[in-house]
């Protein structure tokens, strides 16, 4: 396989009230060294969110995706973390939390191409 790259990713999951422990998917964020490539998706449907839970702050939730964004892309407003390389970044936006903003385990995979293994696995996890 010396042509397919190791990558690994994880779903972003809303967990509106963490006691139930129900979940919706609305994100994935993949990292593959080989490429130095570190990308963030994510999806908001706003109708299904509200039917999921009447409580749940949209403006607020987009704040954080959106700082979640800036990490990965290690943009200059990003703070301490987004000034880490990209794996530090990887682990840092996967790490065990208890917001309504939960990563899943990581799991790995092979790709050719890492921007084209994002897609399938939004479109897959996400929509």
């Amino acid at each position: 396989m010396p042509d397919k790259h190791l990558y690994e990713y994880a779903v972003l999951k809303l967990i509106p009230c963490v006691d139930r422990g129900e979940s919706i998917n609305i994100g994935v964020v993949l990292y593959c060294k080989s490429k130095r490539f570190l990308d963030f998706k994510y999806h908001l449907d706003t109708d299904r969110l509200k039917a999921f839970s009447k409580n749940i702050s949209l403006r607020e939730l987009q704040e954080h995706l959106q700082s979640f964004e800036k990490i990965c892309k290690g943009t200059p407003d990003s703070g301490l973390i987004g000034e880490q390389e990209q794996a530090s970044r990887f682990r840092w936006l996967t790490a065990r939390r208890s917001t309504i903003i939960q990563a899943s385990e990581v799991h790995p995979g092979y790709c050719h191409e890492p921007s084209e293994a994002i897609k399938k696995i939004y479109t897959k996890m996400v929509m």
